[in-house]
C-alpha cells in the first residue's frame, strides 16, 4: 500500500513540475523540483482528493502548518500517515 501511495503521490507532483515521476526523490523540495507556493498548493489539492484525506496545511503561513513540507519523503511520509489514519 505505501509504494502504491508513493507512486501516486509522485506523479501527482511530476505532472505539477513537468517532470518524469522518476525525477521526484525523497531528498528534492519542492523549490528544487521548480514548484511555486501556488503549484504546492494545487499539488495539496489533488493529493486531498487523490486520497479522499483532509492536509493539515495553511498556504497563507506554510511555516505554521501541521504537514512538512521541506522534502517530497516528509510529504510522501504524512501522507501515508494520514491515509492509515483514514482507514483505522
Amino acid at each position: 500500500m505505501t509504494d502504491d501511495i508513493t507512486q501516486r503521490i509522485r506523479a501527482i507532483i511530476a505532472e505539477q513540475a513537468m517532470l518524469d515521476p522518476d525525477q521526484i526523490t525523497d531528498q528534492a523540495t519542492p523549490a528544487d523540483l521548480g514548484i511555486d507556493s501556488l503549484g504546492l498548493v494545487e499539488s495539496i489539492f489533488a493529493i486531498e482528493e487523490e486520497f479522499d484525506i483532509s492536509i493539515p496545511f495553511n498556504a497563507n503561513e506554510p511555516e505554521k502548518s501541521e504537514f512538512d513540507i521541506s522534502n517530497m519523503g516528509t510529504i510522501i511520509a504524512a501522507v501515508q500517515r494520514l491515509v492509515a489514519e483514514r482507514d483505522a
